[in-house]
């Protein structure tokens, strides 16, 4: 385990780099507001990461108290890394640096590699500020779908795939639209009124954005 690097500044900001300041945590986080996923899923899903620099992190993310590492029980019997209490609380920093970042998002490029799910917080952020309530919102894309944990306090914030169960709401729309979002550039109840996102279901989040 590598030793820790500090920036030795009475300072909580500082403080906080120090901890996850490492090319690569903060991205790892996003991963695993999922909820436990095991060391595979962790690489494929952070395109880019070398076995050994992720490695590395989740280790000192261990250290930190941001992540554990479990076996599951059996038929599983995987190891899994999952974020701390500690390691939650990174969410509205996340969510944060998102809305920072939108700015920057642009075309996207050639070499850009993208997964559905990364759209995942941004939507979260954007049917949290129309604040319609609380549920688990599936949503559709060609790419592929992803649930949202709508005002979750405990547990997954999102989760890949189509939701466990019947969601509160589902929401179908292209990648054009998604990216819009993500961008700031356009919100979830002018989508819903230009036609832009069908939405389905007979949950509070379904008919607030139906009544948008």
């Amino acid at each position: 385990m590598s030793p820790r690097r500090s920036y030795d500044q009475y300072c909580s900001a500082a403080r906080a780099l120090d901890a996850v300041g490492d090319r690569w945590t903060l991205l790892i986080v996003r991963e695993l507001l999922t909820g436990p996923r095991r060391y595979t899923d962790l690489h494929a899903d952070l395109p880019g990461v070398s076995t050994d620099v992720l490695a590395s992190r989740l280790k000192d993310m261990e250290r930190d108290g941001l992540a554990t590492r479990r076996r599951l029980p059996p038929p599983g019997a995987a190891y899994v890394y999952e974020l701390t209490g500690r390691g939650r609380e990174l969410l509205p920093v996340i969510q944060a640096l998102g809305a920072w970042g939108e700015a920057e998002l642009g075309e996207r490029r050639p070499t850009d590699a993208v997964r559905a799910h990364w759209f995942a917080l941004p939507m979260l952020r954007a049917l949290r500020e129309k604040g319609d309530g609380e549920g688990v919102v599936e949503v559709r894309l060609e790419e592929g779908d992803f649930h949202l944990y709508v005002g979750a306090e405990d547990g997954p914030v999102y989760g890949h795939g189509r939701a466990p169960g019947e969601p509160d709401a589902r929401l179908s729309m292209d990648v054009d639209t998604c990216t819009a979002i993500a961008r700031g550039e356009l919100s979830v109840a002018d989508a819903v009124r230009d036609g832009r996102i069908e939405v389905a279901g007979e949950g509070t989040l379904a008919k607030g954005l139906r009544n948008a």
